[in-house]
């Protein structure tokens, strides 16, 4: 079986801790990667499923409360600058 390179251009903290985890798993960059491409194969996709992130309970209320502001001014205060808001919130 012939051999090839692959270049792979990322990010360099992504290289960085996924380093850490192979090192912790016994193996390194190309066996990773040899692994990820046999599964590929194996299930004849990717090996995981892909889906956006959703937010958690606390965000999608956080969402609602800035919809309702938005909708009602008064429900909320506002600021002409920064330095007066942060006086405010840590006072």
């Amino acid at each position: 079986m012939a051999h090839i390179q692959i270049n792979v251009g990322m990010d360099s903290d992504v290289n960085e801790q996924a380093q850490r985890i192979f090192s912790d798993l016994g193996i390194d960059t190309d066996t990773a990667i040899n692994i990820f491409f046999r599964q590929v194969i194996r299930t004849n996709g990717l090996p995981f499923m892909l889906k956006a992130d959703t937010p958690n309970a606390e965000t999608i209320e956080a969402l609602r409360e800035v919809e309702a502001m938005k909708k009602d001014p008064s429900l909320g205060k506002s600021y002409t600058d920064v330095d007066t808001m942060m006086k405010e919130i840590l006072s």
